[in-house]
């Protein structure tokens, strides 16, 4: 008799920080136990396109988030809600998955609590130390809720929630060597021996960060410094025609093992993923929080480091100025080095198989 494979779904997407930990959690529980892996993402979105080329299929639900600056683009979505819940509760039952799990992004409400009415296992894995409100409203419903940060009692039933910090790209990490620095640096066109800064605005990209760079460029280069630089689809017109020898500029890095390898430090938004990044690898960063997200909660991710002497950090509306004195300071061996062990020590290891452990042995008690 044929056993019929067990099945699991994640629900993730908008951004790379839902989206990559998505992809570790499903290889981790593919190392650990033959198991179908279904993603439902959000249509047209960048979840689309990275999901499927880390080799699992996702279905795509037409819905949106809540748009603060346009009334006008806001008028469909009651009605993509409601489509996106109907889709959901189609997938769930032709699916049959023995879990749901939520890493975030516009798809992951609606699948999440329909999963949760249907009595199927829900999990959330919540990045920030400031949760969103879907993830908020849907935690009293759901079997357990992943944190990566202490004291989310505040936001969760006590009784549900694990820490175990946020699943990184663990392929990121290679072998330090000047040889392997060398040939990360070769691969975007830099020199060898130049001070090298990795600027990266999470996976859109982030204008205020691409126009502080242009402002200090000069400057960059007089003082033999030399960037990869990831701006993100809408700004790569406008930017690369700053390439040069010292300036890679990238719409999108594909290789960002090399990237992190070739920087001596990191210039950053301060997303959860971002930050779990830089510490699992060590790096001394300058943390630049965006103004614009929920609840602000990238200040205070990027808090949380700064008050463990783990980054640098300025406002964003101040970076320009800025942007020169911060490099100064971590060009300085010890103190470039002392905050990446310090960013080290915040990590959390193995975060992806420890979330699929738990929920495959809550599995088992069911069986």
């Amino acid at each position: 008799m044929i056993m019929k494979k067990e099945k699991i779904i994640i629900a993730c997407g908008s951004t790379g920080g839902h989206i990559f930990p998505a992809i570790e959690i499903a290889k981790s529980l593919q190392k650990k136990k033959q198991i179908d892996i279904l993603f439902v993402g959000a249509l047209n979105k960048m979840e689309m396109i990275r999901v499927p080329k880390a080799g699992f299929p996702i279905i795509g639900l037409w819905i949106q988030g809540f748009n603060r600056n346009s009334i006008l683009k806001n008028l469909l979505l009651p009605f993509k809600l409601i489509v996106s819940l109907f889709h959901s509760l189609i997938v769930l039952i032709y699916y049959k998955p023995i879990a749901v799990i939520g890493t975030g992004g516009y798809a992951t409400g609606p699948v999440l609590l329909i999963s949760s009415l249907l009595g199927i296992k829900t999990y959330i894995q919540e990045q920030n130390y400031f949760p969103g409100l879907t993830n908020r409203l849907l935690a009293k419903r759901v079997s357990q809720v992943f944190v990566a940060n202490n004291n989310m009692e505040k936001f969760f039933p006590k009784d549900k929630i694990v820490n175990f910090g946020n699943p990184v790209r663990m392929d990121l990490k290679i072998r330090i060597d000047l040889k392997t620095i060398y040939q990360s640096r070769h691969f975007f066109g830099l020199s060898n021996s130049k001070f090298t800064i990795l600027v990266i605005g999470g996976s859109l990209g982030a204008e205020p960060l691409s126009q502080a760079i242009v402002q200090n460029l000069d400057q960059l280069n007089a003082n033999n410094i030399q960037l990869i630089w990831q701006t993100g689809d809408i700004g790569y017109n406008t930017y690369n025609k700053y390439q040069s020898d010292f300036c890679s500029v990238k719409r999108f890095i594909n290789r960002m093992d090399l990237a992190y390898n070739a920087a001596d430090i990191v210039i950053s938004r301060s997303g959860a993923i971002a930050i779990a990044e830089i510490c699992y690898l060590s790096k001394a960063s300058i943390l630049v929080p965006s103004p614009y997200v929920t609840d602000n909660h990238q200040t205070k991710n990027a808090q949380y480091l700064f008050e463990n002497k783990a980054c640098l950090m300025t406002k964003q509306g101040q970076l320009s100025v800025m942007l020169m004195s911060l490099i100064r300071e971590m060009k300085v061996d010890k103190t470039r080095n002392s905050i990446g062990l310090n960013a080290n020590k915040l990590f959390n290891s193995n975060a992806a198989d420890n979330i699929v452990s738990t929920i495959l042995d809550n599995n088992k008690k069911l069986c």
